[in-house]
């Protein structure tokens, strides 16, 4: 099974950053890098790359950065993981945009494998090219709410 990289997650956290000072202008990179604890010059070559996907710009000079190049309620994760990483498919049989047949199969109609994959693929799809950016602040930020509201009960010996 394919799981993501550290780019890729380096990636997300740098956007999920950017989401959240959506609307207040650019982000340094030493910014983002410190509150996401994410190393320096990595982040800045993630940036360069998400940059040139159209998925941030950055301003150069005093006041400059990088910030989101649309809402994040219109970037969705699914678009963010296909930029960095490539198709969502397991397998590249399996695959919408970047398909290849596997050597060691006879009839891909008839691969099992396939068919399973192409459901693993359809499920992963469905989900990540719902979810944007905002949805994932909006959540994390709930989950804060939440624990510091269980927290304050606590305190007061609440149960």
């Amino acid at each position: 099974m394919r799981f993501i990289s550290k780019k890729t997650k380096y990636g997300l956290r740098a956007l999920y950053a950017l989401a959240r000072n959506y609307g207040h202008g650019p982000m340094l990179v030493s910014a983002i890098a410190e509150q996401e604890a994410i190393p320096k010059k990595f982040l800045e070559l993630i940036l360069l790359s998400l940059k040139s996907n159209a998925i941030v710009d950055s301003k150069p000079g005093r006041g400059g950065g990088y910030q989101l190049a649309k809402p994040p309620e219109q970037v969705t994760l699914g678009a963010v993981i296909r930029m960095i990483e490539g198709p969502l498919a397991p397998l590249p049989c399996a695959s919408e945009t970047a398909y290849r047949p596997c050597q060691e199969c006879g009839d891909v109609r008839y691969c099992g494998t396939r068919l399973v994959m192409r459901q693993v693929r359809d499920a992963t799809a469905e989900i990540l090219d719902r979810i944007t950016l905002a949805d994932i602040c909006h959540r994390v930020e709930l989950l804060r709410v939440e624990d510091g509201e269980l927290a304050m009960m606590a305190g007061q010996g609440v149960a």
